[in-house]
């Protein structure tokens, strides 16, 4: 298996992540929520989430032509900060008006902007760094809705810390690209169920006991590897595509947490989960390409380092996971 030849894959992702990620998924933007009420009045709610200091630069941008009609009010939960205002904006439609959010250049950051008219269309997209402004358009459609999901399934599973580490235990436990397919694909049959069931409203369960679970699960392979390394026989090593299953259901209800705070457009539900799906799908089969190609180059060459440092990786592994166990738990009570 030649667990070595990963190390510097392993830590590489580490130092890419660990600073910006903080431990948690990363994908929380904020929300610019938009809603015409009638009567040249619009109903304005901005949330920024916690993982965002208190005193970000982010703030909405709003048409000029609008003045504020009720003061806000706040309101605070344990992911979020949310303000609520009312603004005049005439009777003309915001339609070919500009609306965003200053300051994502500097967070390095994105936010979601969903904008209901008062004709019944519901806009949605996301704005980033290069592009933070929206200009509200005639008509809106399916590509639109596509192109934006699938942007933030991919981002959340290439900034997610602990579901790339799941993944990377993955490729160092199962042997052979054949068997390691059939794995991946398990692992993802699980979380697109879960996902879709859970956005759906099917399955109910709070975020924070899934998050610790997500985190025993890379301290199960993590364990797997080790003993395999040793020669111990497991079921899981077995049949590691049941493990892969059983696991896939659990991360699945982590991507549908964050999925939750953004928020599904009415009218195009099925077309936003799937494409939030095949984002994740595309984003993870990226990073399994990238490390199974880092892993062909570098059998090419003698290690670098002794043998004994091959269950490195595999600790480190372990570790984060732990870490991740106690902090999480910490966290629920």
């Amino acid at each position: 298996m030649k667990i070595s030849l990963l190390m510097p894959v392993l830590m590489a992702i580490c130092f890419l992540f660990i600073p910006s990620t903080g431990w948690v998924h990363p994908l929380d933007p904020a929300l610019l929520d938009i809603r015409e009420s009638g009567e040249g009045r619009v109903d304005v709610l901005w949330r920024l989430p916690v993982s965002q200091p208190s005193n970000a630069p982010l703030s909405p941008i709003l048409p000029d032509r609008c003045s504020e009609f009720s003061p806000p009010s706040l309101s605070e939960t344990g992911q979020s900060l949310t303000r609520r205002w009312r603004m005049a904006c005439g009777s003309r439609s915001l339609v070919g008006e500009r609306i965003g959010v200053a300051g994502l250049e500097v967070r390095k950051t994105d936010a979601l902007v969903r904008v209901q008219l008062a004709d019944g269309r519901l806009i949605q997209t996301v704005v980033r760094a290069n592009q933070p402004f929206l200009t509200l358009p005639e008509q809106t459609g399916p590509l639109d809705v596509m192109r934006d999901y699938i942007a933030l399934g991919f981002e959340h599973i290439l900034t997610g810390l602990d579901h790339l580490l799941f993944v990377l235990g993955l490729v160092l436990l199962v042997p052979g690209w054949r068997l390691l397919l059939w794995v991946i694909t398990a692992f993802t049959a699980g979380h697109s169920v879960t996902l879709s069931l859970a956005v759906l409203g099917f399955v109910h369960i709070r975020p924070a006991p899934v998050e610790a679970l997500i985190a025993l699960s890379i301290f199960v392979v993590a364990v797997e590897i080790t003993r395999e390394a040793k020669g111990q026989i497991t079921g899981i090593q077995r049949f590691p595509w049941a493990m892969a299953l059983l696991f896939g259901f659990l991360h699945g209800l982590g991507f549908a947490g964050a999925l939750a705070q953004i928020g599904l457009p009415d009218g195009e539900i099925p077309l936003a989960l799937f494409s939030f799906n095949l984002g994740i799908e595309l984003g993870q089969i990226l990073f399994v390409g990238c490390v199974l190609t880092v892993r062909a180059a570098l059998s090419q060459i003698p290690p670098l380092w002794p043998t004994t440092t091959e269950l490195v990786p595999v600790y480190v592994i372990g570790s984060l996971s732990a870490m991740w166990i106690f902090e999480r738990i910490l966290a629920m009570l």
